[in-house]
């Protein structure tokens, strides 16, 4: 663990991080590797941590929305194709996460964007996550006008406001609340659905023959792409995953099984639920709109779905009740997560581009605000159009650093294979992801708004992920890989890596803070020849002094 900074050690070193910084307990080493002390959960504790992220009941929204809109069919297609698309580029990056201990914002730096450039892919998730935050929160709203009569603009603020204290201490709360409330949600989720399996197997029937409000029936590819786009606005959830996987143990022989079994379940393999859940969101919401007569205008609500199976069980008081635990175990546990991660995003974003470290805490706080803000508006009833637009951002930022990995690190060897996120070691910017990210969101964006034609309109997802591939490899090429790295030698002659390949534990001490931080954070100081300068350091370093220069 690290040391706590002396204030007057901090007054004296203007290029230092504010004291509060040096509480990384708290602060959860929001800019920085994560170092071996700190990561003593085993791979189990982390997978299950990770996967309670994913409680939410935006995908039983989703689900049913686009049921709704393209019919069942359609619906369950595009569930098909985003779950494709999630595992595919969830994979390369969930493994560079847990091997090498870097949430996604520093694997997307040394991933073809460079030390400034990911910041405009740290706004893209700062955005998911205050978007789906908002979707949460309104959802919990709903259980709690239902179960305790509040009006919604009572509960939006109630749902955001109570996430604040379980997310001030980071991964240290945030694990145990994840594993002490998963088994109870678990049971309340999965009874409805096997209820009506075995008590109405005609539901099924109805289920797959509903062909939703323009009664397409049939497949339609640009419906089922239409579908899949919504859907895809979650690509950016493996960024959250990656807040946990972070923290994942050095893989070793002896745990190997465990690591990857963690990894996959908890990095891609998220997708295998939420694509469940969709789909049972589906089958909820026209099970509703068949046996209701008002079933129509909240088959796309969550906690209507659940209250009405739950009163084919139970008296209406406890079904009540139970829907509204339900929703709000639900809301919180995935709220936590959006509103960590958020917080992670722009302390990130705002530390490169300002030089000044405020604290997690502080945009803990903004992203809140933004949340209830969205809440207020009633996103709720814009879900499709504004989940769908987003997609097209979300989808190329994956895209690119996944193919980056994959292709140009592994295939073309053209991007360094072990990633670097300290500043002074990349460019400013690297145009190899940059520029793609740029061309593939926004081409995309230009599609979805029929600025293509009609005829590609559906098609804007493709086009994000088909001009994520190709680009990333393109422009690597035509660069020669000159922009990924400004020094290859980071100054320190000790290893950065241990003989299993994991980020080394030996310790340094960093001359402007003083504390004593693991070997893969640090680099030699620019200033100060046979010292070293930790990258929070170098990040708030105004003067530049402490960076290295740039190699030949």
């Amino acid at each position: 663990m690290t040391q706590e900074m002396d204030p007057a050690i901090t007054r004296s070193a203007p290029a230092a991080p504010a004291a509060g910084a040096a509480r990384e307990t708290l602060e959860d080493y929001t800019l920085r590797f994560a170092p071996r002390s700190y990561r003593r959960w085993s791979p189990g504790v982390v997978g299950v941590t990770a996967l309670g992220g994913i409680a939410y009941l935006a995908d039983f929204s989703i689900g049913a929305n686009i049921g709704i809109a393209y019919g069942t069919v359609n619906a369950l297609w595009g569930i098909a194709v985003f779950a494709l698309v999630i595992i595919a580029t969830g994979l390369p990056v969930a493994y560079y996460a847990a091997r090498y201990n870097l949430d996604l914002d520093l694997i997307t730096r040394g991933s073809g964007f460079g030390y400034y450039g990911s910041i405009v892919t740290n706004v893209i998730f700062a955005t998911f996550t205050f978007i789906f935050f908002a979707l949460e929160g309104s959802i919990m709203a709903q259980g709690l006008e239902l179960g305790l009569g509040l009006p919604k603009w009572l509960g939006y603020i109630i749902s955001t406001v109570v996430i604040f204290p379980l997310v001030v201490y980071g991964m240290s709360l945030l694990s145990t609340l994840q594993v002490w409330t998963t088994p109870l949600w678990l049971v309340l989720m999965v009874l409805p659905f096997a209820y009506l399996l075995i008590a109405h197997p005609d539901s099924l029937g109805t289920f797959f023959a509903y062909r939703g409000e323009k009664g397409q029936g049939a497949a339609s590819v640009g419906s089922v792409m239409l579908a899949a786009g919504v859907c895809l606005s979650l690509i950016a959830q493996i960024a959250e995953q990656i807040d946990y996987l972070r923290f994942m143990p050095p893989k070793t022989p002896d745990n190997a099984r465990r690591w990857w079994t963690a990894t996959l379940l908890a990095g891609p393999g998220w997708v295998l639920f939420g694509a469940a859940k969709q789909a049972v969101g589906l089958f909820l919401a026209v099970y509703l709109i068949a046996h209701t007569a008002d079933g129509a205008a909240v088959a796309n609500e969550p906690v209507h779905q659940f209250l009405l199976i739950y009163q084919d069980l139970m008296p209406a008081w406890l079904a009540v009740t139970l829907a509204v635990i339900l929703v709000v175990i639900s809301q919180i546990k995935i709220n936590v997560t959006n509103a960590y991660s958020g917080s992670l995003a722009w302390t990130n974003s705002f530390t490169r581009a300002t030089r000044s470290y405020p604290g997690r805490l502080v945009f803990l706080a903004v992203n809140l605000v933004i949340a209830l803000v969205l809440m207020e508006a009633n996103m709720f009833d814009f879900l499709n159009t504004i989940l769908g637009f987003y997609a097209n951002m979300g989808i190329a930022w994956i895209v690119v650093v996944a193919t980056d990995i994959v292709v140009n690190k592994y295939l073309l060897k053209i991007s360094p294979k072990v990633p670097e996120f300290r500043r002074g070691m990349l460019h400013p910017v690297n145009p190899v992801g940059f520029v793609s990210l740029l061309v593939a969101g926004g081409v995309s964006i230009l599609a979805f708004f029929g600025g293509l034609g009609d005829g590609i309109q559906p098609y804007s997802p493709l086009v994000a992920i088909v001009l994520g591939i190709v680009l990333p490899p393109v422009l690597a090429v035509a660069t020669k890989g000159r922009w990924y790295l400004r020094r290859t030698d980071d100054g320190i002659d000790l290893p950065r890596f241990d003989e299993h390949g994991n980020p080394s534990s030996a310790v340094l001490p960093c001359s402007v803070c003083h504390q004593e931080l693991e070997r893969p954070d640090m680099t030699a100081s620019g200033k100060e020849p046979g010292e070293y300068v930790c990258s929070l350091c170098l990040s708030t370093d105004k003067t530049g002094e402490y960076v290295l220069p740039a190699q030949a």
